[in-house]
């Protein structure tokens, strides 16, 4: 880490995943998908701890709070950027200060690029 940013930590991480998933011989393309995948198994989590919240599912009932919600949305965020780490090494932030910046323009006036 350089400076202990959140996305020093991330870039650590992102590389250490690279790293394993190469000795295990998978290709940048197999590496990316397999990191999309986990993404997507994440916010899948977060749905199902907010099911469990609102008990609608008649066989648990009620089998979270929304505090293991708020930890799955984090999970999910720091797969993404993991993911997005993984697939822009070298500008992973700008890259979604970027996009942020865009997209929220859209919902809030005077703020795009």
């Amino acid at each position: 880490m350089k400076d202990g940013t959140p996305w020093d930590t991330i870039g650590s991480l992102a590389a250490l995943f690279a790293r394993l998933d190469s000795e295990r011989g998978l290709t940048t393309d197999e590496q990316w998908t397999l990191q999309v995948l986990k993404l997507s198994e994440e916010v899948g989590e977060a749905a199902q701890a907010v099911i469990g919240v609102r008990a609608t599912n008649p066989r648990k009932g009620r089998s979270h709070s929304w505090e293991h919600v708020q930890e799955e949305v984090a999970d999910a965020v720091i797969t993404g950027m993991v993911a997005l780490a993984r697939m822009r090494p070298d500008d992973p932030a700008e890259y979604l200060a970027a996009v942020l910046a865009e997209k929220s323009a859209k919902f809030l006036p005077g703020t795009g690029p």
